[in-house]
């Protein structure tokens, strides 16, 4: 197994040697090079995703061609379309890799199998996806009861290392603002 998956899994269960055996077996290591899609809006997300190396990002596109990315994922995180993967129905995301990157995929089919063999690790996912539900939550009442530049200060002190790996507009789309202003923001807070 790999050693940043058992460790993930090991902060929530502990598997038997036989249990990650059966888990890895079930899992698939893929690379994507930058900006190679993951998912594509109208396809069925048939996988969770663990981030080995590189940055993906989650993104919707509106009917005006606006892009609202939903979120990222670097290193030891998870990322799906969790409404197209659990429901397996057609996806309005699109998942693509913003560098290089090593995923490891499990499929809807095996996961669900793999619930049935290892009852411990539909807890795990249970509380990746609470997680998932709270961020997200979290993340709509920010945007609408902050200031950019206070959606801006809360984004780089939560993920300071990321500011430094993304490019400025896909932090403008992320926080729902022009890279113009993201620009004026930076400005202002250099300017102390």
């Amino acid at each position: 197994m790999h050693p940043l998956l058992e460790a993930g899994l090991s902060r929530h269960i502990q598997l038997t040697d036989e249990e990650k055996e059966l888990l890895w077996q079930a899992v698939t290591l893929r690379k994507y090079r930058k900006r190679q899609y993951v998912l594509q809006a109208g396809d069925v997300c048939r996988y969770e995703n663990f981030v080995v190396s590189g940055c993906l990002r989650a993104y919707y596109i509106d009917d005006a061609g606006t892009e609202h990315i939903i979120m990222f994922a670097v290193e030891d995180w998870w990322t799906s379309d969790l409404l197209s993967f659990l429901t397996q129905t057609p996806s309005k995301l699109n998942i693509d890799a913003l560098e290089d990157s090593e995923v490891l995929q499990i499929e809807h089919s095996a996961l669900e199998a793999l619930y049935l063999k290892i009852p411990k690790l539909e807890r795990f996912f249970r509380i990746m996806m609470q997680n998932a539900y709270i961020a997200q939550q979290q993340r709509i009442l920010f945007n609408i009861s902050k200031t950019a530049k206070e959606r801006y200060l809360y984004f780089i002190e939560k993920y300071p290392k990321l500011e430094q790996r993304l490019p400025q507009h896909q932090i403008a789309a992320y926080l729902g603002i022009t890279p113009e202003f993201l620009s004026q923001i930076r400005k202002q807070l250099s300017e102390g």
